[in-house]
């Protein structure tokens, strides 16, 4: 079994950091170059290459979850959040996914501007880019709203009763 301990800290706490911001910066580069052909055609490659990226960064943090379970005392808001860790993945997978939907279709784009016919037609095009905003907008919105229910329980477990409303000082 790996150690998932980094300087004596549990590596889930600092890799869920990495995943609260890169899962909504890669949705927003996603609708961005869904929606917009030139931002595709300069955007599609970086989005595959994070999309392919975060899905094993959040496996391990997952893994590295689970591995702190084990290390914590038991408690029921853990269990909430950690019983919603997993859910992220599958969001994750479909990210990936409308990430090689979206390189696949710069690519044709790419390939059709090459050949001596010219470019798809300007209605494929703009059918194709509503088609792929709505599933980057509609994976987008789910995996984030996940990634948020997954962040408010892991923080309430963390947070909930170890704080004073009042400065202890």
């Amino acid at each position: 079994m790996m150690d998932y301990e980094v300087a004596g800290l549990p590596m889930h706490v600092l890799l869920v950091h990495a995943v609260i911001v890169l899962v909504p910066l890669l949705v927003l580069l996603l609708v961005v170059a869904a929606a917009w052909p030139a931002a595709r055609r300069a955007l599609w490659l970086p989005c595959l290459l994070a999309a392919a990226a975060l899905l094993p960064l959040t496996l391990l943090t997952v893994e590295a979850g689970k591995w702190l379970q084990q290390r914590v005392p038991p408690a029921p808001l853990i269990e909430v959040h950690t019983g919603r860790g997993d859910t992220l993945v599958p969001w994750v997978i479909g990210l990936l996914a409308v990430a090689m939907v979206i390189a696949a279709w710069a690519v044709v784009e790419r390939v059709g501007r090459r050949r001596a016919d010219g470019r798809p037609a300007r209605t494929a095009v703009v059918a194709m880019s509503v088609l792929l905003t709505l599933g980057a907008v509609g994976v987008g919105a789910g995996t984030t709203w996940t990634l948020v229910l997954i962040g408010e329980s892991g923080s309430r477990a963390v947070w909930e009763g170890g704080f004073s409303d009042e400065p202890l000082g």
